[in-house]
């Protein structure tokens, strides 16, 4: 295969078997099986209470495994792999980049693009594919606590936390705490991207696929909107804002959208994820609502139902239920079942 972190080969196939539709269960190594392909656990809808209120601070690892934390933190959703794909070209393009491992643990991929100049660098879903001029392929999946940050001309000496250091004369960019970093070959990456579902933010995307994969699954809506075989980019944050600004409850079965819901959840997909994009943070809410321009929204402003305990538009109690092993939250009086 390809050289990893550590010089380790690893195989490219997902662990799982089909289920009676033809979806992969399990967990797979390169993530879009992870979580949504599994069965999920439904939990009653339990809107927030002084009961509940009790229980997070008497018993607060119970609360974060059963409804989430403010603290857990969030796997980077398609928006943030996009824009560092332009980011990376931007800064590093046009010149050879110097790459190296502080960490060591990929200092024979490093070693192999090391003086290679960027060709492109794109993101499909949650996935990250850059190209040299080599035709050597770096492949990075950031997983729930990775970073690719950038640390200006002058980064200073690295950390041994990181991963993969790339470097020009004005620009550093530091990964630390992936989930893969790997070089692969052409075919190799074919074979990732022929796992991924629909990406939004592609000029060419296939939505007819999208669309029959929700026909036929009696998943509820909630947990395949996490299959990234399904749509790719989409994480725990926009899922929820995404059903809640389509008024379908997460637990409804996905076969049972019309193709209006389908077509009004592909479409809010496309616009958040553009205006994450732009923006660089995950803005649901209009600004009519709000009060203020989405550059000037604080974090409290940005979203109607995560990890909120009111709705932000009818002021109901938020309801919580776990799909494809994630809570989710959502409202009952705007979402009804």
């Amino acid at each position: 295969m390809s050289p990893d972190g550590g010089g380790a080969l690893k195989p490219l196939e997902p662990k799982g078997r089909p289920n009676a539709e033809g979806e992969m269960t399990g967990r797979g190594p390169t993530g879009p099986l992870d979580g949504a392909g599994k069965s999920s656990l439904t939990l009653p809808t339990v809107p927030p209470s002084a009961h509940h209120h009790d229980l997070r601070r008497s018993q607060p690892a119970r609360w974060s495994r059963l409804f989430g934390s403010r603290q857990t933190p969030h796997m980077p959703e398609g928006h943030t792999v996009h824009r560092l794909a332009a980011r990376l070209k931007q800064t590093l393009g046009g010149g050879p980049v110097e790459a190296t491992s502080p960490q060591g643990r990929f200092e024979l991929g490093a070693t192999l693009i090391d003086g290679e100049e960027i060709v492109s660098s794109q993101a499909w879903g949650k996935y990250l594919f850059v190209k040299w001029t080599g035709g050597q392929i770096l492949h990075v999946h950031l997983g729930l606590i990775g970073k690719f940050r950038n640390r200006g001309a002058d980064p200073g000496e690295p950390r041994d936390s990181i991963r993969l250091r790339l470097r020009n004369d004005t620009a550093c960019w530091d990964l630390t705490g992936p989930t893969r970093c790997e070089i692969i070959t052409a075919p190799e990456r074919r074979l990732i991207e022929s796992k991924l579902g629909a990406d939004p933010l592609r000029t060419r995307h296939d939505v007819t696929s999208a669309r029959a994969r929700f026909e036929r699954s009696t998943k509820p809506v909630g947990a395949i909107l996490l299959d990234q075989t399904v749509i790719a980019g989409l994480g725990n944050i926009y899922r929820a804002e995404i059903l809640f600004l389509c008024g379908i409850h997460p637990n409804r079965p996905s076969k049972d959208l019309t193709n209006d819901d389908f077509d009004a959840v592909w479409s809010e997909s496309g616009r958040l994820l553009k205006i994450g994009v732009r923006t660089g943070r995950i803005i649901t809410t209009d600004p009519d609502e709000i009060g203020r321009p989405r550059s000037r929204m604080r974090s409290s402003d940005t979203l109607y139902v995560y990890h909120r305990e009111h709705c932000r538009r009818c002021g109901s109690n938020i309801g919580t239920v776990v799909l494809g092993g994630r809570p989710i939250q959502f409202c009952p009086q705007c979402q009804p079942r």
